[in-house]
């Protein structure tokens, strides 16, 4: 065992929030302790990413514990400020402590620690994957702290199945036309509305959670101007990646159909592309389970989290189904929720956390 302490790890990160891609001092701290503790540590993967890696004396597999490190803008008192309101200082405290914890664990093949940028983006994962940091990789597990709707403190989840998410944007192009003279234009807004009741009257297999909502509408700019332009915002999402194919081609088909209809045209585009739905390994669901059991007991270990949330570590198992992946919930009594300004959780609980990453680390590698 380390002498590392996660409350303490965790109340100084707690202390150094910033961006995603701009996480500076977060990695430069990071990798500082991961060398002391012997790993051999690359930075500036993916910008501010960093992977420290530990050999075993013998061969065997590659496992990799991921944290994701960004902290969340928020505008209070009408200044922009910076705040770990998700839990990601949290996750980097638990993956430290659980690698410092690991170095006289690891007997045969590697262990990588990787500190991943840009998790709120959403880009994150693609930005390391672009850089190679999961080459080779045969396992990987992420975690995160749960909130009091999940699951209670001290309690723990074997799995996380976030949704498959995206947010769209639909360029509604009309034709202006003086108010007295509506027949000669083509009302973009009005069609915007028309696209709005036929997204609203999709229809997908009820037995699945999904949904896509219009969250914005712009345009018009005089009273008695027919608007030429409008532009829409809409949050689409899907418990899988197959649902998600089917509720985007039906979205596509509304806002073809209702613009047709009205005379006017319709682009769609995914400015922050559309983020893969969990596509955990049953195995190691199961095995995250045994040792959450081993940690807090079969009293605390709670079902598995159906969560429509969405989160770029599912990326990896996506773009190469070779991985082996497990991602799992650590309850911490975070209130009042995930992305609250005022979010606190119990650092205490983040112990948990570590030694279950400790018995993965020790059942994959010792």
């Amino acid at each position: 065992m380390s002498n590392l302490d996660v409350v303490k790890i965790y109340d100084e990160l707690h202390k150094m929030p910033e961006l995603g891609f701009e996480e500076v001092k977060t990695s430069e701290y990071l990798a500082a302790e991961l060398e002391k503790l012997g790993y051999k540590v690359t930075k500036n993967i993916g910008v501010t990413g960093i992977i420290g890696e530990l050999k075993g004396a013998e061969p065997g597999p590659t496992l990799m514990l991921r944290a994701d490190m960004d902290a969340l803008p928020f505008v209070i008192d009408g200044k922009d400020e910076c705040r770990h309101a998700c839990g990601h200082d949290a996750h980097c405290a638990m993956a430290l402590v659980a690698a410092a914890n690991a170095v006289a664990k690891v007997k045969k093949g590697t262990l990588k620690i990787l500190f991943q940028p840009g998790e709120e983006t959403l880009k994150g994962a693609l930005a390391v994957m672009e850089e190679g940091a999961l080459e080779g990789v045969d396992y990987v597990i992420g975690l995160h702290i749960r909130p009091v709707q999940d699951i209670p403190d001290g309690t723990m989840s074997p799995a996380v199945n976030h949704a498959s998410s995206t947010f769209i944007h639909v360029d509604v192009e009309g034709v202006g036309a003086h108010g007295s003279r509506p027949h000669l234009g083509v009302n973009a807004v009005e069609t915007a509305a028309l696209i709005t009741n036929a997204i609203m009257a999709m229809k997908l297999n009820p037995t699945m959670a999904w949904s896509c909502k219009v969250t914005g509408i712009t345009g018009g700019t005089v009273a008695n101007i027919i608007p030429d332009h409008a532009k829409m915002v809409i949050d689409a999402r899907a418990q899988t990646n197959e649902l998600m194919e089917d509720l985007l081609a039906k979205l596509h088909q509304a806002v073809e159909g209702a613009a047709t209809a009205m005379g006017a045209k319709a682009v769609v585009s995914f400015p922050g592309g559309v983020i893969p739905a969990a596509e955990l390994n049953p195995d190691m669901t199961k095995l995250i389970a045994e040792c959450i059991v081993d940690v807090v007991g079969e009293e605390k270990l709670r079902p598995e989290i159906i969560n429509p949330g969405g989160e770029d570590f599912h990326y990896f198992a996506r773009k190469i189904p070779s991985i082996k992946a497990g991602y799992f919930g650590v309850g911490s009594g975070a209130a009042p929720g995930l992305h609250d300004k005022d979010m606190a959780l119990n650092p205490e609980s983040l112990k948990n956390g570590v030694a279950v990453l400790e018995k993965v680390v020790e059942r994959i590698l010792g």
